[in-house]
């Protein structure tokens, strides 16, 4: 065992009883408070961090009271490691408590062990670890804590408006390898106008929607009488691993003999274009490139208004793909009666894949995990968007995909001990020269 394993192994229990603290925190965006923007429990959690932070000897501070920081060094240019300490709510169908650090069968369990208390938690840790051994740093670094990442990353543009971007770092808050593009994405609201007449049959739409997920649960009344459907939760950015409730019931609603022609007719056409359509083929719209893979999609808000029904669609396309063409297709394929509008804008974003920092980290990636190392893109959406030169990096191993956002959130203790592994060796190799 080299000193960097023994180090881990010999901290190990430190490392949990730090970052079950962190868990313990409900940091789920609140109403704004004093000094505290995003709620009470997010300003709560880090200023835990930083207490831990001063405890451990670094220089901290909050910017706009929305990133917190942990500084090693004084320079004024520096390496970022930014990660976030909000959390989305607990939601339902837990085996184990929500905000806790649990462990069972050699699995960790809890709100934000993936995403992104673990892995941020690792990288501060890690680099008390090096502090406490005796490392010398050449150059200076941030671990940063940010504290509204689940609800539109409005901290970045306050923490920006005071301090200069890093120079060079990674966001822990995506997968392995390294990230070098992130795709483009756009939420398309389809609005399409109804008579009232037709409309009074109908009842509002209830159930857990939001952007972030495929929903799993939906109702709607029709002469009074409810129509359910059950489905299967997903991340919205892997709809294919999930049952989405929207179009079960659209389906369903399509035999629905009290409903209009007008009606029954649109909801066949939700059905035709989007049930198991997750690639866009419904829309004709099957963007792909040799870089990010196929575009993907998942309807996830539906609502009846005063005027109609508005359907809200994800879209993450190709790095090499525009928001226009995916806007363009959409025109082409919506009902009569219907305006397309834009309510969600993330343009992609690509580094060069053979920067020196970027050869850097997959070399280390390489020799501790001996997986392929080459740089990759992602259909997340993350810090990397807002803070210059950043670009993610971990938690998730291939294959890992769907755990964040759902009920029992986990992390395999041995993967939780190999992120420590990569991010302090990763940290130590940024700040030498």
């Amino acid at each position: 065992m080299d000193e960097v394993n023994k180090l881990i192994e010999e901290n190990w229990p430190d490392l949990l009883k730090v970052l079950q603290q962190v868990m313990q925190v409900p940091s789920v965006k609140g109403k704004p408070e004093l000094n505290a923007p995003y709620g009470i429990e997010p300003r709560r959690v880090v200023d835990l961090v930083l207490d831990l932070g001063k405890s451990y000897g670094f220089k901290t501070g909050i910017v706009n009271n929305a990133v917190g920081y942990v500084q090693w060094g004084e320079d004024e240019d520096y390496i970022g490691v930014l990660g976030h300490l909000d959390v989305v709510p607990a939601g339902n169908g837990w085996d184990f408590p929500p905000f806790d650090l649990s462990e069972k069968d050699g699995r960790f369990y809890g709100r934000g062990i993936l995403d992104n208390k673990g892995p941020i938690m690792s990288c501060f840790y890690a680099l008390k670890l090096l502090k406490d051994a005796g490392f010398k740093p050449q150059k200076t670094i941030r671990i940063m804590f940010g504290t509204d990442e689940e609800s539109g990353m409005s901290d970045i543009p306050q923490y920006l408006a005071k301090e200069k971007p890093p120079v060079f770092g990674f966001t822990p808050d995506c997968k392995y390898p390294v990230v070098y593009g992130e795709r483009g994405i756009v939420n398309i609201q389809i609005a399409t106008n109804f008579k009232a007449e037709e409309l009074k049959v109908l009842g509002e739409f209830k159930g857990d929607q939001a952007r972030d997920h495929v929903p799993d649960e939906l109702s709607v009344t029709v002469n009074q009488n409810e129509v359910t459907v059950k489905g299967k939760r997903a991340p919205s950015n892997a709809p294919e691993l999930g049952v989405n409730a929207i179009v079960l019931l659209a389906e369903k609603l399509t035999k629905e003999n009290d409903l209009s022609v007008a009606l029954k007719q649109y909801f066949t056409w939700l059905t035709k274009v989007l049930k198991d359509q997750h690639y866009g083929e419904g829309l004709g719209l099957a963007l792909s490139d040799e870089d990010s893979g196929k575009l993907i999609l998942t309807p996830v808000i539906l609502q009846k208004n005063s005027e109609g029904l508005s359907l809200e669609i994800a879209f993450r396309y190709p790095v090499s793909s525009t928001q226009e063409e995916v806007v363009a297709g959409v025109l082409k394929q919506v009902p009569k009666n219907s305006t397309v509008n834009i309510v969600r804008s993330l343009p992609g974003i690509r580094h060069k894949k053979d920067s020196p920092e970027i050869e850097k980290l997959s070399a280390i990636y390489a020799k501790v995990t001996g997986n392929d190392s080459r740089p990759v893109t992602t259909t997340g959406a993350t810090y990397a968007r807002k803070m210059p030169n950043i670009l993610a990096f971990g938690p998730s191993f291939p294959g890992q995909k769907g755990i964040a956002h759902n009920a029992n959130e986990y992390m395999d203790v041995s993967d939780l001990k190999m992120n420590l592994e990569i991010y302090l060796r990763s940290i130590q190799a940024l700040l030498s020269k």
